[in-house]
């Protein structure tokens, strides 16, 4: 294991979680200031790397009730959040000691191509971790391992489908011949940004193909998503709509429509094909239209015990980061500020005393779902909450700014 010096925490990161507050309404449902919460978020990530001595051990989750992160290795498919939050943290604040712990968090990541993979998920934790530094240091090692995962990624593209195996081992466990979920729709970021910066023309064509499938068969006539298809490899046919993570399969797992929206707004911005971004309006209307009064999805639109579900504050973030970027990209001033104000309301509830988990752990934000159908994350904090809460964060900064 690699080991790391623990620094003392600093003085004036914890007055940053106790003044937190001071910008923020008294009805708890605006925003509050921009800068005041990545103060907020920049100190809790100290508070977090102070106490991390293993830099090939990664933050999960702090289920409820506890107040410390429980950790997974490089090949937990959430392994690239932590390092990636710590990037945006040095986005934010320019703090030299998050640099070298980004650095730290990152590298150990290297480890995930040291064999052969089959893994879908190469995004999440590649991207999140060696692109974002990358996109920051431009250290010609990230690039050249960013490479590698797209290719890795690409093998498991079967073009007579036209999607990316999601799950190899349920080929078996569930007789799913070829299986995509809505979550891969993330990934293919990876297989965009490496056609542009040293990859075959091919990463650009699978990621495309991908979306488009997708669009026919993971999204329904309504616009709402099911998590999982499931297809045919003899002549590639749709055979049917599932779910693994939701409450049922024709029911709304919000996760599953926020990575939706946020998909293919990112697919629009790499390809400038219209329908994507017609797709990411249409998923993002549907998610708005579903919310309950109090603007905070259930970690199922469907779940029949409403109001006594759940709630997906991860669902929240997602959603918030993937609308802020869809209304960049519209030119209709009232679309735009449709999906941007969407996105601030979102972001305003996850700002509130409710969800900030202030001192209660060390996380960000509580009351996430992971897997409730598998009774794993329930009402917890989990760290891809907090990557798009931070990343969120920064895109309306840039906004403002």
């Amino acid at each position: 294991m690699i080991k790391m010096k623990i620094l003392p925490i600093s003085a004036i990161g914890i007055l940053i979680l106790i003044l937190t507050f001071s910008c923020a309404t008294k009805k708890g449902t605006e925003m509050p200031c921009t800068q005041k919460m990545l103060d907020y978020c920049i100190a809790k990530t100290v508070v977090t790397m102070n106490r991390l001595d293993k830099t090939d051990s990664f933050p999960r989750n702090i289920n409820h009730g506890q107040t410390q992160w429980n950790k997974v290795n490089i090949h937990d498919w959430t392994s690239g959040f932590w390092p990636g939050v710590l990037w945006y943290a040095y986005e934010a604040s320019g703090d030299s000691a998050i640099l070298t712990k980004a650095k730290d968090f990152t590298n150990p990541l290297s480890g995930v191509l040291a064999v052969p993979v089959e893994n879908h998920d190469l995004g999440f934790m590649l991207f999140c971790s060696f692109g974002n530094g990358f996109r920051i240091t431009k250290n010609p090692a990230y690039k050249i391992l960013l490479l590698q995962a797209a290719d890795s990624l690409a093998t498991l593209f079967n073009p007579k489908v036209g999607t990316i195996l999601s799950w190899p081992a349920m080929r078996k466990k569930m007789n799913w011949p070829h299986n995509t979920i809505i979550d891969n729709v993330i990934n293919l970021e990876l297989l965009f940004w490496a056609s542009k910066n040293g990859g075959t023309q091919n990463l650009y064509n699978i990621a495309v193909k991908h979306a488009e499938t997708c669009m026919h068969t993971l999204i329904r006539p309504d616009y709402t998503t099911y998590h999982v298809a499931v297809f045919d490899t003899i002549d590639g046919h749709f055979i049917k709509g599932v779910t693994h993570q939701g409450f049922a399969d024709n029911s709304l797992w919000a996760r599953g429509q926020a990575w939706g929206i946020y998909g293919y707004a990112m697919c629009f911005r790499e390809t400038g094909k219209p329908e994507f971004l017609e797709t990411a309006q249409k998923l993002a209307d549907v998610f708005i239209n579903r919310l309950p009064k109090d603007g905070i999805p259930y970690w199922d639109f469907d779940d029949p015990v409403i109001p006594d579900a759940p709630k997906d504050a991860s669902a929240a973030a997602v959603a918030a980061s993937g609308m802020l970027e869809l209304s960049g990209f519209l030119k209709d001033n009232a679309s735009k500020a449709k999906y941007k104000n969407a996105a601030i309301s979102l972001l305003a509830k996850l700002s509130s005393a409710e969800y900030l988990s202030n001192d209660k752990n060390h996380s960000f934000l509580l009351h996430s779902t992971g897997h409730k159908p598998n009774g794993k994350e329930i009402d917890a904090s989990i760290i891809y909450a907090d990557y798009y809460y931070l990343e969120a964060l920064l895109r309306l900064k840039k906004i403002e700014n």
